[in-house]
């Protein structure tokens, strides 16, 4: 199983997680700082790393900067600060997932095996085989050729409208569609009160793709005027 290390200045904190972790079976690491969180990644052989942002010595965004000069492995950042702006910093300075404190433990174990699926099953990088028909967002995978979804490496399955919204939307990565363009794409009709079909059908996708359907990481609502999904 996978060696994990857990980077807190809040010693109970990481205690906690190690015992959700090794209950799941794996070899956790402990530092308390990013300084030795460094110091571990240099010494062991870690396949992920949770760290925490507000630390001494080292904060986990500049550990973080520094650690993605020598190595790929997955990065979750845990934080109290829930602001946007917060979240986009730490996903674009090269975390591939961010978690605000309070958290649930098993949403964080869940957000561990998953990029460990990735991780692993994707050969340590974020590609596909190349074809003209196989559309890619970070996890998601779509394979237009074999109407097959993944997400992390594992099979999704889709009812077909389910897979016709969520093709549409990560063919076009970026783009804001509105609930009536994405109901007369799809259905071939006028959308005429199509809010409450469409809002359905995408509420069963977010909890078939997502770890977590409140806080997505690829089906994202643009509030006030439809849904997308971003490039990654």
């Amino acid at each position: 199983m996978a060696n994990i290390l857990v980077c807190d200045d809040d010693r109970a904190i990481v205690d906690a997680i190690e015992i959700y972790l090794m209950q799941e079976g794996y070899q956790v690491f402990k530092a308390y700082d990013g300084e030795e969180a460094i110091d571990v990644l240099e010494k062991e052989d870690i396949q992920l790393l949770v760290i925490d942002v507000m630390m001494p010595k080292l904060d986990g965004i500049h550990a973080t900067l520094k650690i993605r000069e020598k190595y790929s492995i997955p990065i979750i950042i845990l934080s109290a600060k829930t602001e946007d702006a917060d979240k986009i910093l730490g996903l674009n300075i090269g975390a591939d997932d961010y978690v605000a404190k309070p958290f649930n433990p098993l949403e964080l174990v869940a957000r561990v095996n998953s990029h460990l699926r990735r991780y692993t099953k994707l050969g340590n990088i974020n590609s596909v085989p190349e074809s003209d028909h196989i559309y890619q967002s970070g996890g998601l995978v779509i394979n237009d050729d074999t109407k097959e979804t993944y997400v992390d490496g594992e099979p999704v399955k889709l009812t077909p409208i389910e897979y016709n919204i969520l093709l549409l939307l990560v063919k076009n990565p970026g783009r804001v569609f509105s609930i009536d363009q994405i109901y007369e794409s799809i259905w071939n009709e006028e959308a005429i009160g199509a809010d409450n079909t469409v809002a359905v059908h995408i509420r069963h996708i977010r909890e078939k793709i997502e770890i977590n359907p409140r806080e997505p990481r690829y089906l994202k609502v643009v509030w006030g005027v439809g849904y997308k999904i971003d490039k990654q």
